[in-house]
């Protein structure tokens, strides 16, 4: 018997994007035209993360191949999609760091974390690409209005930004195959600590 749809989200239930919809149009750098490379990648990009955070098993993704999907950051240790689904991307793609401990946080608490402190989302999007399928170079912003606590640390009420670039590979029908990215997850993370280690309040 084939399983009910809601029996492939964590919650049991599609997720809300209101935010995404209404907010993100007014804050984000970047127009693309409707079926243009940026838009797609980017488009990809979303349906990935959103699979990551709301279905809970990988053989119901449709942004990946699954049986072959791997990625890293910087050059470090590649994690698969059944990695991805059992620690969640912010504890794969952040890591360890002196503003954050991937092996303290479960994959909820990790989600948490960062959706709590960007109450009013925490978006996405391509800025431009630089090379077409089946190896996709593109520079991308992440942001997010940083009005909750992370941590202990008083919010700053700013706009939080950080840029990378990824290099992803797809398949003949655009699916992620792998994808490596790089930007530096520490200047992030200090800018909601003031660049200290130690917690702000007790």
């Amino acid at each position: 018997m084939a399983a009910a749809e809601s029996d492939h989200w964590r919650t049991g239930k599609r997720p809300d994007y209101e935010l995404s919809a209404t907010a993100m149009p007014r804050q984000r750098s970047t127009r693309h035209d409707t079926g243009s490379l940026e838009e797609i990648t980017e488009t990809l990009v979303q349906v990935f993360e959103m699979e990551i955070s709301h279905k809970k098993d990988p053989e119901n993704w449709v942004s990946v191949v699954e049986d072959r999907f791997r990625t890293r950051v910087n050059g470090g240790p590649w994690a698969d999609a059944r990695d991805l689904a059992e620690r969640g991307s912010y504890n794969v793609l952040i890591g360890d760091s002196v503003f954050y401990r991937q092996d303290e946080l479960s994959f909820e608490a990790s989600h948490a974390t960062f959706l709590d402190s960007f109450p009013q989302g925490f978006f996405w999007e391509v800025l431009d690409v630089l090379s077409p399928p089946p190896v996709i170079v593109f520079r991308w912003r992440h942001w997010g209005t940083y009005d909750a606590g992370y941590m202990g640390f008083a919010p700053s009420g700013e706009v939080v930004e950080m840029f990378g670039a990824s290099v992803a590979k797809v398949s003949s029908d655009l699916r992620l195959v792998e994808v490596e990215h790089f930007y530096d997850p520490h200047a992030f993370l200090s800018l909601l600590t003031g660049g200290c280690p130690v917690g702000g309040t007790a």
